[in-house]
């Protein structure tokens, strides 16, 4: 037990502080890409695979890994480049998101480095809507892209997105329909699937793409006279962002006195047993495993209900 808890409070330095440490690799040629240490539980030579009939393309067949049957994906075919052509000696990086287990075929793997989010920028204006990034960042002078991972998972084995019925009564729903919840994530995908999660509960969703954005935004409406906690039901922020992460985000708001009080649940495919420290430390109210419709929509049936019989503060009723 001590070597764990050694372990979370090592992990948890970096927590507020804004920073994080990107495994940076290669598909095809020279263009460097990154992925979050946090998701990534080993790197090894590509096993042997086994091909699964009527599979999606991009997977190239499934390893039996420590005891575990894991799928291999082709990362450079899921964004749309074709199959890795380079296949000599391939390396997989195991994953960890919203609580599945997977592999990714990549060429070579280069190092890891430390680095701030404020050093990570959103994709450039003019890429379009069809690339796969949710990030970009320079690395001794070259260009390196963060992949929208959860874009990827999401069209190889599409998770549902619809909540089950009995999750929100009548009555619930008659209220949320008064209500407004902030949501904060950098994946175009995440923010659909959220979006279309508490619509379903009735809420009317304010949707923003990183922590620096949602604080500017949450400090312009302080600066107008008006309370956070008043304006939205919650906040439902992801943890990984470009300019600032989540942790960040909820430190800074935690903070400030005048918006301290603001509900906030992170919402993250990062898994392990160091969020639940880490969320601890930051400050915020709750941490959600993404995607699970049916656990999204509770707790925000959850909230409308401790707000509508908490004294002293009021529901988060839309402004006209």
């Amino acid at each position: 037990m001590a070597g764990v808890m050694d372990a979370v409070n090592q992990r948890t330095q970096l927590v507020g502080q804004n920073r994080l440490e990107l495994l940076l690799f290669r598909l095809d040629g020279p263009q460097l890409y990154g992925i979050n240490v946090f998701k990534v539980r080993e790197v090894l030579q590509c096993p042997k695979l086994t091909m699964i009939p009527k599979s999606h393309p991009v997977v190239c067949g499934v390893a039996s890994i420590r005891g575990a049957t894991i799928p291999i994906l082709d990362l450079a075919m899921a964004t749309g480049a074709g199959a890795l052509k380079d296949q000599s000696n391939p390396f997989v990086i195991i994953t960890e998101y919203n609580t599945k287990t997977q592999g990714f075929l990549v060429r070579s793997v280069e190092r890891i480095v430390n680095m701030n989010w404020e050093d990570i920028h959103p994709p450039p204006k003019g890429t379009g809507h069809d690339h796969y990034l949710t990030a970009v960042t320079r690395m001794d002078d070259q260009l390196v892209e963060i992949i929208d991972v959860e874009k990827v998972l999401a069209e190889v084995s599409p998770s549902p997105e619809t909540i089950s019925h009995g999750v929100v009564d009548v009555e619930t729903r008659s209220k949320a329909l008064s209500l407004r919840v902030l949501t904060v994530d950098d994946s175009s995908v995440a923010r659909k699937q959220v979006a279309r999660c508490l619509q379903s509960v009735g809420v009317e969703v304010v949707s923003l793409n990183d922590g620096r954005q949602a604080l500017d935004y949450l400090r312009k409406l302080v600066e107008e006279g008006k309370n956070p906690s008043e304006e939205f039901l919650m906040m439902i922020s992801d943890i990984e962002m470009p300019e600032m992460d989540g942790y960040t985000l909820t430190a800074e708001i935690r903070n400030d006195p005048r918006m301290q009080n603001l509900h906030i649940i992170l919402h993250t495919s990062l898994s392990g047993v160091f969020n639940q420290a880490m969320v601890k430390k930051v400050g915020a109210d709750d941490f959600l495993a993404k995607f699970r419709p049916d656990d999204l929509a509770s707790r925000v049936v959850d909230r409308i209900k401790a707000a509508d019989h908490s004294q002293g503060q009021p529901l988060a009723v839309k402004t006209i």
